[in-house]
C-alpha cells in the first residue's frame, strides 16, 4: 500500500512540474533552441544594455523589405511605449519578384500584414517562425483553390517564397520571439514590404515596375500608408481588411493592447 501511495505522490509531483513548465521552458528543451540560448542570449543582453533597452523585449514587431534584403526587429516593454529598433539582419536570399503572393508555386514572398503563428524548433531549415499566410486579404485576392502556404522566416539561407536568414541570425530572432511570446505577446506582428519606402533608389525601382502594373501600384500605395504611419509615430496602425481585400487603417488609442494583424477577426495596433 505504501508503495502505491508513494507512486501516486511521485506521479502527481511530476505532473505538477510539467504543468508549471512555461513556453520558454518547453522551447529550451529542444536541442537547437537550448544551444541558441546558451550561445546567444548573453550577447543579446549586452547589446540591449548598450542601447539602454531592458532585456528581454516583452513585445516585438518584425519588419522585412524584399528588394532591400533586410529584416528588422523592433521592441518595447509596455503597450504605452513606442517601438525602438533592436536589431537589423540581412535577408540572404530572395525568390520571385516584387509583388504579393497570389498562388501556390509562384515562388513569391508574401507582401502585407501578418503575425507569427508557428514556432518550429526542429525545422529542416535550422529554426523557423511561421507567418499566417494566407491572411484574410490574401484569401480574397489570391487563387481561391491554391493560394499556397507554409511561409516561414527561417535559417539555412535557402528559400522558395520564404524569408531566409543565416543560422546565426535566425537563432537571435527566434530567441527574441520566444521571449516575447513567453511574456504574453500572443500575436507577434510581421509586416512584409516590397521595398523600404524611405529609400529613394528602391522607390525609383518600384516606380519603374509599377508603370505597367496599375493594380500593383495601388496595392503598394496601400502598404505604404502603414509604413509611413509607423515611421512617423513608432506605433503600429490598426489594420483591418475590407470586403474587397484592401487593407484599411485606423489610428490606435495610446493604451490599446496589441492584437493580431489582418486576420479578419481582431484588429491590431499601437
Amino acid at each position: 500500500m505504501k508503495r502505491i501511495i508513494l507512486g501516486i505522490i511521485s506521479l502527481l509531483a511530476v505532473t505538477g512540474v510539467k504543468a508549471q513548465q512555461t513556453f520558454l521552458d518547453n522551447q529550451k528543451m529542444f536541442p537547437r533552441v537550448g544551444m541558441a540560448f546558451r550561445e546567444k542570449e548573453e550577447q543579446l543582453k549586452a547589446e540591449f544594455a548598450k542601447k539602454g533597452i531592458p532585456y528581454p523585449a516583452k513585445q516585438i514587431y518584425i519588419r522585412s523589405f524584399k528588394l532591400d534584403s533586410e529584416l528588422e526587429i523592433w521592441g518595447r516593454n509596455n503597450v504605452t511605449d513606442t517601438f525602438r529598433l533592436l536589431k537589423s539582419y540581412r535577408v540572404c536570399s530572395l525568390s520571385g519578384k516584387m509583388g504579393p503572393k497570389r498562388k501556390e508555386g509562384d515562388r513569391q514572398v508574401p507582401e502585407g500584414f501578418y503575425y507569427i503563428n508557428d514556432f518550429n524548433p526542429n525545422s529542416s531549415f535550422h529554426l523557423s517562425l511561421g507567418i499566417n499566410y494566407p491572411n484574410y486579404s490574401d484569401k480574397i485576392l489570391a487563387d481561391q483553390k491554391k493560394p499556397g502556404g507554409d511561409i516561414y522566416i527561417h535559417g539555412s539561407c535557402l528559400t522558395v517564397g520564404c524569408i531566409p536568414l543565416t543560422d546565426d541570425f535566425i537563432e537571435e530572432v527566434y530567441i527574441m520571439a520566444v521571449q516575447a511570446k513567453h511574456n504574453g505577446q500572443d500575436f507577434i506582428p510581421v509586416h512584409v514590404f516590397p521595398v523600404r519606402f524611405g529609400n529613394s533608389r528602391s522607390m525609383d525601382y518600384l516606380g519603374s515596375v509599377s508603370l505597367a502594373d496599375n493594380e500593383s501600384q495601388k496595392f503598394w500605395l496601400n502598404l505604404k500608408s502603414a509604413y509611413d504611419y509607423f515611421e512617423k509615430n513608432r506605433r503600429l496602425p490598426v489594420v483591418m481588411v475590407n470586403s474587397q481585400g484592401k487593407y484599411v487603417y485606423t489610428t490606435p488609442q495610446p493604451a490599446t493592447p496589441t492584437a493580431s494583424l489582418a486576420h479578419g477577426k481582431t484588429p491590431s495596433g499601437n
